[in-house]
């Protein structure tokens, strides 16, 4: 019998994974999910998902993809609470759903969204899911600072040095905070994103917030293409992966 691909939606609160991806050592989200699929569908299944997570990086909204025998659609409707089931509470499956043969879970995204989540009183209920920042930041500028992403594609002194990557280009359509009570939401949106780049991005907007460089020094920054002269990169617990887009899913 033939196998059929399926794309299956899912969030997960990252705070106890060593990121999506499995590895040798360590608790995966992949790893996870592999097994619950594996046990549910009473045969060996790898997903493949739309992209890396870091550790401790949460997503609200992450694509996978996986190959089984071809189901009816109220076995496909079952399946999400017995798979449910099978997963620690941390990660849920929303739905599952047929695709065709040579649909990819990374290769045909064709748009991803993140979010960075930071606050800047003590709040119990915010511990690994924003990161408290202790300090003023100027978030007008930092906008401005932010509104310079778009001008650029090259974005090499944002990513990790030593990656697979065959390029560092990326074209991203939107960038900016939003200021909310006791916090600010960074949102950027882009057709790609490299290893670690939206935690530089960041924390370099960071510096221009605290005054420690100016609006203009980021597009110096960037034309650098050295990772040494962007900011640190934020800690992982107010990242979230918040939309992957496909021409195929409304």
């Amino acid at each position: 019998m033939n196998n059929q691909r399926y794309f299956i939606e899912l969030s997960y609160n990252g705070t106890d994974f060593h990121g999506w991806q499995t590895q040798p050592n360590g608790i995966t989200v992949q790893k996870c999910l592999d097994k619950a699929l594996s046990v549910y569908f009473r045969q060996e299944i790898v997903t493949l998902g739309c992209g890396r997570t870091d550790a401790g990086v949460h997503a609200t909204q992450f694509f996978a993809h996986f190959d089984v025998v071809d189901l009816s659609e109220e076995v496909v409707i079952k399946a999400v609470g017995g798979i449910n089931s099978l997963l620690p509470y941390t990660i849920a499956v929303k739905k599952i759903f047929k695709v065709a043969d040579n649909a990819h879970a990374r290769f045909d995204a064709t748009a991803r969204a993140y979010k960075y989540h930071l606050h800047f009183n003590k709040d119990p209920f915010k511990i690994d899911r924003s990161w408290l920042y202790k300090g003023d930041l100027n978030a007008d500028k930092m906008n401005k600072a932010a509104e310079l992403l778009l001008n650029f594609t090259d974005f090499s002194c944002f990513s990790k040095s030593k990656t697979q990557t065959f390029t560092n280009n990326c074209k991203i359509t939107e960038a900016g905070f939003e200021q909310i009570e006791n916090g600010l939401i960074f949102t950027i949106k882009a057709d790609r994103f490299l290893r670690n780049m939206v935690r530089a991005v960041v924390g370099t907007m960071i510096l221009v917030g605290k005054g420690d460089i100016e609006i203009e020094e980021v597009a110096q920054i960037i034309e650098s293409k050295n990772r040494s002269k962007a900011g640190q990169s934020v800690p992982a617990c107010g990242l979230y992966l918040v939309a992957v887009e496909y021409p195929f899913v409304s």
